[in-house]
């Protein structure tokens, strides 16, 4: 059973909510009822949290198709953002075997832009005991969406040659150190000030794309790895190997209406016409995969990098600085 509220103990808590869809300015920090856990579900008290591309989306209800998976048309479904973090476990329904009150913990879950959540026993894994609360809640999504891409999707090979497009951020700087990890002569892609971070990250070279296009330069990769940008598949598959491969996860461009749906369904459309294999998936953290992220973490090859950490109360700065795009590494809520 899930243990009572201790006398005295809140029954609320502070959280950040939005009642609309919009930009940063909708959201508030307001006290609001803590929840209890199921049978199947853990309360943990968040001590951090990070801010991903799916909260910038969410926060904003774009791209607009999306709002018919998932989504509310017109308000959002569920008032709080956030899907990483890292905190201590607070209490632990019937059904829950493998964690007790007082360890800490970090993955993926829901409502995290809060100083308690809720959580399944199967997305979280015990934190690396060499990282900070902040540090751990940079790593549960980003860091399984490059070690899905690379791993399975990319099955990247020791030798090869990857490409990875996006390199400064969230995702990109765990694929270029996880990639390095894996024995894969990596160049990076990004911006002009992000260049140093990546060659520090493992990078073996780099390529400024304000000044050069990469499917445009007469070199072939093994793998692209596309996390940012607007090149299509078609002029990926340029810079490719004729047996390469192209792992697409996200990107930018579209427009509000569909975002890079289009881009990414038209790769699929190519795919089965082409000599080179192009994958599209979508990451799912999972304790498995946190815990092969916390094995490299603990090895030394990943370290998180964290761009700004902000208190829970500016939440709408933290965001705002993230849809600017000029964050290198992850953005972090403290509470």
């Amino acid at each position: 059973m899930t243990k009572p509220t201790a006398p005295g103990q809140a029954t609320t808590m502070k959280a950040i909510v939005r009642d609309v869809y919009g930009s940063a300015d909708v959201l508030q920090l307001k006290d609001i009822p803590r929840p209890d856990p199921a049978d199947d579900e853990l309360l943990v008290r968040v001590r951090a949290a990070s801010v991903g591309a799916w909260d910038w989306h969410d926060l904003r209800g774009d791209p607009y198709v999306m709002r018919l998976i998932g989504r509310s048309l017109r308000r959002p479904s569920k008032p709080v953002l956030g899907l990483d973090m890292a905190g201590q476990v607070v209490a632990v329904g019937a059904g829950i075997t493998r964690f007790q009150p007082g360890d800490s913990v970090y993955g993926e879950c829901g409502a995290t832009f809060a100083e308690y959540t809720l959580a399944k026993e199967d997305d979280l894994a015990v934190a690396p005991a060499a990282l900070s609360f902040a540090e751990a809640a940079a790593v549960p999504v980003a860091g399984a969406t490059a070690l899905l891409g690379l791993r399975d999707e990319a099955r990247l090979q020791p030798g090869e040659s990857i490409l990875i497009v996006g390199a400064a951020g969230g995702v990109g700087s765990f694929a270029v150190q996880i990639a390095k990890s894996m024995g894969a002569e990596v160049t990076g892609v990004c911006s002009p000030e992000s260049t140093e971070l990546v060659r520090s990250l493992g990078a073996d070279h780099t390529i400024d794309y304000t000044k050069e296009d990469f499917t445009a330069r007469g070199e072939h990769y093994d793998v692209i790895f596309q996390i940012a940008g607007k090149a299509s598949a078609w002029a990926c598959r340029r810079a490719l190997e004729p047996k390469g491969r192209l792992v697409l996860c996200s990107g930018d461009g579209g427009g509000r209406l569909f975002g890079p749906i289009t881009r990414i369904a038209a790769a699929m459309l190519i795919s089965p016409f082409v000599s080179q294999k192009i994958r599209v998936y979508v990451a799912k953290v999972g304790t498995e995969n946190l815990e092969a992220l916390s094995r490299l973490i603990d090895n030394g090859d990943v370290a998180p990098v964290i761009d700004a950490t902000y208190p829970l109360s500016q939440a709408a700065e933290a965001v705002r600085r993230f849809g600017h795009g000029h964050d290198a590494g992850k953005i972090v809520l403290t509470t």
